[in-house]
């Protein structure tokens, strides 16, 4: 088969020929028919800090697919060939404490597709059955390659009730921005984007967002006022990483606001832990998926509007054959985009 291959430490990667992988009888084999581009695919490409200390080469990367079912291990019930799935990228032990008690999203020993096992930038995938998730009514395949971060985007926007409430998102990436169309579409009252990225601002608006902040020249309290807001946010969506972009929302959080954090920030930052105790604010960090309780959420509701399926779907802004691989990352890497999405029926 064709895979996307890094077969040594380093920047790059090649597109070569690879052994068909293998399955074991509670596993199954699909064919990859689209892969979404993660940031995370873009730090292994450019071999960055955390890729070095993270990433054991060889390696086929990619977490971000929908495909189709060719082989089922013979132990395998729940799925069949021919079923169009997407996949958790989590691989869990199953029997550390938070496994044992229904909290796989919380294993102390996952790995992670495309990161410490290979991974969807191939024609061929396996995967575990107990991570495949079936598609049981029609969707695109552009928009299932996508249900990983739409997943993160679900997980983080639910974490805390957003009805009637006031949100303030930092970071409109792909996932900030799928997270103000789903508290959109669950009814929260007032949602505020933030980022430095005019484009990505009027992408925000056209998710949902009632008013956009570009943070190097205007501030969040501009927002506040503008809608009429009298008192703070009520949840905050962290998304971006950046180190102002948390101690930003904290001053802006209404007392006894809550903080979902998925922004993975590069290094250290101050905070001031004073107003988070003094204001009662709640900081919980968000990693990857609930399993399954997000996939089954996040399923449901494009399955019964079709508003939001038309807002996620807007998220992606080019497809690429899987052999133009490197003008794919390039568009990626540009950041000012939606997701980008590689066909891997053209190679």
């Amino acid at each position: 088969m064709k895979a996307l291959f890094k077969p040594e430490p380093g920047p790059g990667f090649e597109l070569i020929d690879r052994p068909d992988p293998t399955a074991g009888p509670d596993d199954v084999i699909i064919r990859v028919l689209r892969t979404g581009i993660c940031g995370t695919d873009l730090h292994i490409l450019r071999w960055d800090d955390w890729a070095a200390s993270t990433i054991t080469t060889p390696l086929t990367p990619g977490h971000e697919f929908f495909g189709e079912v060719a082989w089922i291990g013979e132990r395998v019930r729940d799925v069949a060939v021919g079923d169009q799935v997407s996949g958790e990228g989590h691989i869990v032990c199953g029997t550390c404490r938070n496994c044992r008690a229904g909290r796989r999203q919380m294993c102390i020993r996952t790995q992670g597709l495309g990161v410490q096992r290979d991974g969807a930038f191939a024609e061929y995938l396996s995967l575990p059955a107990s991570n495949v998730w079936v598609h049981h009514e029609s969707i695109e395949p552009d928009v299932g390659a996508i249900f990983d971060p739409l997943g993160n985007a679900v997980h983080t926007a639910l974490t805390y009730p957003v009805v009637g409430e006031d949100v303030l998102v930092t970071g409109c990436g792909p996932i900030g921005l799928m997270a103000i169309a789903v508290a959109r579409h669950v009814g929260a009252r007032f949602i505020v984007g933030t980022d430095v990225s005019a484009p990505r601002l009027e992408m925000a608006v056209h998710m949902g967002a009632d008013q956009v902040v570009d943070v190097s020249r205007a501030d969040i309290a501009d927002a506040q006022r503008a809608l009429g807001m009298r008192e703070g946010f009520d949840v905050g969506f962290e998304m971006s990483g950046a180190p102002a972009a948390l101690p930003q929302m904290i001053e802006n959080m209404n007392h006894g606001g809550r903080i979902a954090m998925l922004g993975l920030p590069s290094g250290p930052f101050a905070v001031d832990w004073g107003k988070i105790v003094t204001h009662m604010l709640t900081v919980k960090g968000i990693y990857g998926r609930e399993m399954f309780e997000t996939w089954n959420a996040m399923g449901a509701m494009l399955q019964t509007s079709a508003t939001l399926r038309a807002a996620i779907a807007s998220i992606i802004s080019a497809r690429f054959p899987a052999r133009d691989w490197q003008q794919a990352f390039d568009a990626a890497a540009a950041g000012a985009t939606g997701k980008i999405i590689l066909d891997w029926t053209q190679l």
